[in-house]
């Protein structure tokens, strides 16, 4: 059994860090392989020398208030 963190999943944080990722270090052209890797490498050193953290803005019952246009409910079906 695998267990999640309590407030979003493991795969939303892996999609938020790429996020920064794209936003930080790769929103610009890069010449070649190796220049890509030294400046990913640079970034991640940044970021885990700063402690860098998920900041999750709302708890489970805030974001189902708040979606809840996007879950179905019981009678609902996407036919």
């Amino acid at each position: 059994m695998l267990r999640e963190p309590q407030h979003g999943s493991w795969l939303n944080m892996a999609e938020s860090e790429l996020g920064v990722l794209a936003s930080q270090c790769l929103d610009r052209r890069i010449a070649d392989k190796q220049i890509l890797a030294r400046e990913v490498n640079a970034w991640q050193d940044h970021r885990n020398k700063h402690h860098a953290k998920a900041n999750w803005q709302f708890k489970t019952a805030g974001a189902r208030g708040k979606l809840k246009r996007l879950y179905l409910s019981s009678g609902d079906s996407r036919d």
